[in-house]
C-alpha cells in the first residue's frame, strides 16, 4: 500500500516536472526567437525614434504620435482604443488561449525646451505652453519609450498564437503633466475606465536616462517620489520705489520665505528613516525698477516618499509663510497640491524579486545595478497604485561615456545611444515572456 503512494507521488512529481521543464523550455524558446529577430526589428525600433525625435509634441497635444501609434498596432492586428486621455492610445493583443493579462506602458510627450544637440534628427518644432510660445523636445527620452513598446508589441504579434493570456500596451500622453486646466496622464486614463472592464494582473515600464550603456538600474519598494506643485501669493501693499515705507513689500517677504522654507526640511523634519525636498521654482512680481508691486507669487515642488512626512510639510509651509507674511503685515495665500500631483512610484516587493534573475540574465551582474531612491516622480505611479507594478531605468549613454559629464534627462543636450535601446526591448519582453508562462 504504501509502495502504491509512493508511486503516485512519483508520477505525479514526474508530470510537474515535466510541465514545468516544458514551460521554461517555451519561454527559452521564444526567448531565442526575440534573438532572432533583433537585428531587424532594431532597424525599425531606431528608425521609429529618429522620426518621434524630431516631431515631439507637447503633453495632450500628441496628436501626430498618437496617430503614429495607432497606425502600428492596426498593422499588428490588435484590438485598437484611441482617444484615451485626449490622446493615449491602448493596444490589446490576445494570445491562444486563457492566461493572465500583463500591462506595459510607454509615455509619449515632449518638453518645452529648445533641442541643442546638434543631430541631424534634431526638433525644430514649436508649440504653445500656458500661452507662450516655446520649443518642444524630447528631452526626456520619451521618443525612445514609444520606440521600444512598438518593437515590444511587433515582436509579440509575431508570437500570439504561442502565448497564454493577453498583453495591453499602453501609449500615455501628458506624463510631464496636463497643461494649467486641464487632466492628464495615467490618473486621467484610469479615471476614463481604461481598467474597468479587464484589470491587468500586473504592469512593467522603464525610463531611459544619463547611465552607462545597457544597465538597467531598479529600487524595491518606494522607488520614486510623491510630487505635489505648491503655489504661495504674497499680497502687500504697492508704493513708489523711493519711499519703500510707505509700502507693504511682497519681495522682500518671497525673499525671506524662501530662506524659511528650508528649514522645515532642515530642522522640522526626521530624516533618519525618510528624506524629503522642498523647492522653489519661481517668482514672480512687479512690471519696473521703481514700483514696489502689490503682490508676489512663488511656485515649487515637494517631494516624499513618506505621507506622513508630506502632510507636516504642508502644514509647516502654512505655519511658516503666515508667520513671514505677518511680520510684515503682508498676507498669503498658500496651495497645496497646485495643479497634478503623483504619488510614490512603488516597486512591488515579491515582483522585484522575481524579475531580477530575469534581468541579471540579460545584462549580467555587472549591469544590474541597486539604485537609491529617487526625488523624480512619475506617474506611472498611479497605474502601481492599482496592480503590482515594476517600473526601472535603462541607461542609454554611449559605452565608456561618464555620466558625471553627461547631459541628463531633461537637458537641451540630452543624447540616447540607439544600440543601447535593445536591452530595453530585451526587457520588456522577457519580463512579459516569464509572466505569462508562469515563470514570475
Amino acid at each position: 500500500m504504501i509502495m502504491i503512494k509512493e508511486k503516485k507521488i512519483l508520477l505525479i512529481s514526474l508530470v510537474l516536472l515535466l510541465f514545468f521543464e516544458s514551460t521554461e523550455a517555451k519561454t527559452q524558446k521564444l526567448e531565442s526567437q526575440l534573438q532572432d529577430q533583433l537585428p531587424e526589428l532594431m532597424k525599425k525600433v531606431v528608425d521609429w525614434r529618429h522620426d518621434l525625435h524630431k516631431y515631439p509634441e507637447l503633453s495632450n497635444r500628441e496628436f501626430r504620435t498618437s496617430k503614429k501609434v495607432e497606425e502600428h498596432l492596426n498593422s499588428l492586428d490588435m484590438e485598437v482604443i484611441t482617444g484615451v486621455a485626449h490622446t493615449g492610445v491602448i493596444g490589446i493583443l490576445r494570445g491562444n488561449r486563457q492566461g493572465p493579462m500583463v500591462a506595459l506602458r510607454a509615455d509619449m510627450d515632449g518638453l518645452p525646451v529648445k533641442e541643442m544637440t546638434g543631430l541631424s534628427y534634431a526638433s525644430n518644432q514649436k508649440s504653445v505652453y500656458n500661452g507662450k510660445n516655446v520649443d518642444v523636445m524630447h528631452a526626456c527620452g520619451h521618443d525612445a519609450h514609444v520606440a521600444i513598446l512598438m518593437g515590444v508589441a511587433e515582436y509579440f504579434s509575431s508570437i500570439r498564437n504561442k502565448i497564454p493570456g493577453s498583453i495591453m500596451f499602453i501609449f500615455q500622453p501628458a506624463e510631464e503633466g496636463a497643461p494649467v486646466g486641464e487632466q492628464g496622464g495615467a490618473r486621467l486614463m484610469l479615471k476614463e475606465g481604461i481598467w474597468s472592464k479587464e484589470l491587468p494582473d500586473v504592469i512593467f515600464g522603464l525610463h531611459v536616462t544619463n547611465a552607462p550603456h545597457g544597465l538597467i538600474a531598479y529600487r524595491e519598494g518606494p522607488a520614486m517620489a510623491a510630487s505635489d506643485s505648491w503655489k504661495i501669493i504674497i499680497k502687500g501693499k504697492q508704493a513708489h520705489g523711493s519711499t519703500p515705507w510707505a509700502s507693504v513689500d511682497p519681495i522682500m517677504v518671497a525673499f525671506q520665505l524662501g530662506n524659511n522654507l528650508q528649514t522645515i526640511v532642515s530642522r522640522k523634519l526626521d530624516l533618519r528613516e525618510s528624506p524629503a525636498v522642498i523647492s522653489v521654482g519661481s517668482v514672480h512680481g512687479g512690471v519696473r525698477s521703481n514700483i514696489i508691486p502689490n503682490t508676489v507669487e512663488m511656485e515649487g515642488t515637494i517631494r516624499t516618499f513618506d505621507p506622513v512626512i508630506r502632510d507636516e510639510i504642508i502644514k509647516e509651509m502654512n505655519i511658516i509663510a503666515k508667520g513671514t507674511a505677518a511680520i510684515a503685515g503682508a498676507t498669503v495665500e498658500v496651495i497645496v497640491p497646485n495643479g497634478e500631483n503623483y504619488p510614490v512610484t512603488f516597486n512591488d516587493l515579491e515582483l522585484t524579486k522575481k524579475v531580477l534573475p530575469i534581468l541579471e540574465n540579460i545584462v549580467g551582474d555587472d549591469l544590474l545595478y541597486r539604485t537609491e531612491r529617487s526625488t523624480g516622480a512619475e506617474d506611472f505611479s498611479f497605474f502601481s497604485e492599482k496592480i503590482p507594478g515594476f517600473y526601472f531605468f535603462l541607461g542609454v549613454n554611449e559605452p565608456g561615456v561618464d555620466p558625471s559629464n553627461t547631459a541628463g534627462n531633461h537637458s537641451p543636450y540630452f543624447l540616447i545611444d540607439d544600440p543601447a535601446l535593445e536591452t530595453g526591448v530585451k526587457s520588456l519582453s522577457h519580463l512579459t515572456l516569464n509572466y505569462l508562462f508562469g515563470e514570475i
